[in-house]
C-alpha cells in the first residue's frame, strides 16, 4: 500500500474539507494525486447577513475558488444547510457521490461533533460504506470493486470517546497556501465566522489582502490552541522522529474508522503524505 491515488473529502459544508485536510490535500496535490472536496450542502444558512440563493452561489463559487488554487475537484450538492438528516434518500446520494469518484481514501467527520450536520455526515458515510459494493443497492450507479479505507478528520472534541490520531501529517511546507484556501471562502472566515466569534471588527478591510491572510493565519490558531501539533505531539514524534517534531507547527491529523477497507499493521500512514 502506497502514497493514496484518488482522495475524497466529505464534509457537510463548502468550507469543511479545507478547513480540516487542505493542507495534506495540497500535499496530495503536489504528489499527482486526485483529490475531490465534496459538500454534503449548500451553505444556505451560515451567514448574518446573507441567505437563499445569494449565498448560495456565493459560497458554491467560493469552493470553487478554494479547490482550484490547489488543482482539486470541487462538488456541492444541494440539500440545505442545517437541514442534514440521516435519511434513506440521502444515504443513496451519498452513496452515488462516492461510487462516481472511486475513492482510494475517503476523509470525513467523525460521529460526535457540535453541528448536526457534521454528526450526519458522518452518519451517512458509515450508513453507506458497506452497500457501495453491493449492486442491487442503487443499481443506476456501478457497485465499488473494490472498498475504500475510511478515516476521520481531527476533531476536539471528548465525549462520548476523544480522537485517536492513527496519522499526522506535517503541513508546515503548505500551511500559507492552506490559510489561502481559507481566505477563499470570504464569507465564512472573514465575516460570518469572526461574527460569531465576535471578532468581526478585528478583521482587516478587504483592500489590505496581506494584512487580511495574516489575520487569517493568527485566527486559525487562536481557534487551535493548543495547536493539532501540541495536542498530537506522541503521534508527531511517531512518524517524523524527535529532531524533526521539534519543528513542526502545523499538523493533520487523521484517524482510521473501522468501517471500510482496513490496511494491515503499519500501512494505514502510507496513504498520507510525509
Amino acid at each position: 500500500m502506497g502514497l493514496a491515488g484518488r482522495i475524497q473529502i466529505i464534509g457537510a459544508h463548502p468550507d469543511d474539507c479545507e478547513y480540516a485536510c487542505g493542507g495534506s490535500a495540497a500535499l496530495w496535490r503536489d504528489a499527482g494525486s486526485i483529490v475531490e472536496f465534496v459538500s454534503l450542502t449548500d451553505g444556505c444558512s451560515g451567514h448574518h447577513e446573507q441567505s437563499g440563493k445569494e449565498l448560495i452561489q456565493r459560497r458554491k463559487k467560493e469552493a470553487q475558488q478554494a479547490a482550484g488554487l490547489i488543482g482539486a475537484r470541487c462538488r456541492v450538492l444541494d440539500i440545505p444547510d442545517g437541514h442534514l438528516m440521516a435519511t434513506l434518500e440521502n444515504r443513496l446520494k451519498v452513496m452515488g457521490v462516492i461510487r462516481e469518484f472511486q475513492p482510494d481514501l475517503l476523509i470525513t467527520n467523525r460521529p460526535n461533533d457540535y453541528h448536526a450536520d457534521h454528526r450526519y455526515t458522518s452518519q451517512l458515510v458509515q450508513d453507506a460504506s458497506f452497500l457501495l459494493r453491493v449492486p442491487n443497492v442503487l443499481p443506476e450507479v456501478p457497485a465499488l470493486e473494490k472498498m475504500p479505507v475510511i478515516a476521520y478528520f481531527w476533531d476536539a472534541f471528548q465525549k462520548p470517546y476523544p480522537f485517536s490520531t492513527d496519522c499526522a501529517v506535517n503541513v508546515d511546507s503548505v500551511f500559507d497556501l492552506k490559510v489561502r484556501q481559507l481566505a477563499a471562502h470570504e464569507s465564512q472566515f472573514m465575516e460570518w465566522l469572526p461574527w460569531l466569534d465576535g471578532k468581526l471588527k478585528e478583521v482587516p478591510h478587504d483592500s489590505e489582502p496581506n494584512a487580511r491572510l495574516k489575520w487569517l493565519a493568527d485566527y486559525f490558531n487562536w481557534l487551535h490552541s493548543p495547536t493539532i501539533a501540541e495536542r498530537e505531539q506522541s503521534a508527531v514524534l511517531k512518524r517524523y522522529g524527535a529532531d524533526k517534531a521539534k519543528s513542526i507547527q502545523q499538523v493533520e491529523a487523521f484517524e482510521l474508522c473501522e468501517y471500510g477497507e482496513q490496511p494491515e499493521d503499519g500501512k494505514f500512514s502510507e496513504l498520507f503524505p510525509l
